[in-house]
């Protein structure tokens, strides 16, 4: 056990897990939030993790308020989690926008509302979420998803102006493609070429997420690999 204690969402995806085991490696307490009990079995001895699903508010709030009562109040947050879909613009639908909604950009907004207050009171903390390249540049054939990371980079920007003050810094970083089992179930091996695995990306949220990039808040950092 550290003094340091980060959280991390999304903690039984790939990027997850490598961002925990990442952050253990480098001093942190880790606690891990999925909605994935089994998932979550992956992560290595020493890791304590709780189970919730971050895209309802008031269960983002019971988690981290239950891992600042038990462990202490969180140095660092890492947001990780997201969902993919295909489509395009005229084809989408409202189930469709409001899912990527609830999850790309909602989760990230609820997860930072409810660890803010225990950052605050300390006069510090660090968030740092996972947006996208289609987030930055208009990709066709995926409407829905490019919104929903779209608005979750103006969010990372506008908490930056509502936090910093406070001395609480939000940044995030946008991978193009991650090499993951699932995308390497549907796409060809010459667009897996260019993926970027996920203990590279942890290394880039950790710099986010620790005290070397002090001065970097409201970035939104591209990752996007060969």
């Amino acid at each position: 056990m550290t003094d340091r204690l980060a959280v991390v969402a999304g903690a039984g995806g790939p990027l997850g897990r490598a961002v925990a085991v990442k952050l253990v490696g480098t001093g942190y307490t880790v606690v891990g939030i999925d909605r994935s009990e089994e998932r979550m079995r992956q992560l290595p001895d020493g890791i304590r993790h709780l189970v919730g699903d971050p895209t309802d508010p008031s269960v983002s709030k019971t988690l981290i308020d239950r891992v600042a009562a038990e462990a202490g109040p969180p140095d660092v947050l890492v947001n990780t989690i997201g969902a993919f879909a295909l489509g395009d613009a005229l084809a989408a639908t409202p189930d469709d926008l409001r899912r990527m909604m609830d999850v790309n950009a909602g989760a990230a907004l609820w997860l930072t509302q409810a660890v803010a207050p225990h950052m605050r009171d300390r006069g510090s903390g660090s968030i740092v979420h996972v947006t996208s390249r289609p987030a930055l540049e208009p990709t066709a054939g995926m409407a829905a998803y490019g919104l929903s990371k779209a608005a979750l980079s103006q969010l990372v920007r506008i908490l930056d102006l509502e936090l910093r003050p406070r001395g609480i810094r939000v940044n995030a970083v946008a991978p193009q493609l991650i090499d993951t089992p699932k995308n390497r179930e549907f796409l060809p091996p010459e667009a897996m070429a260019r993926a970027v695995t996920p203990e590279a990306i942890a290394e880039v949220i950790a710099f986010l997420a620790g005290d070397a990039s002090a001065p970097v808040s409201g970035a939104v950092l591209p990752a996007y690999g060969a």
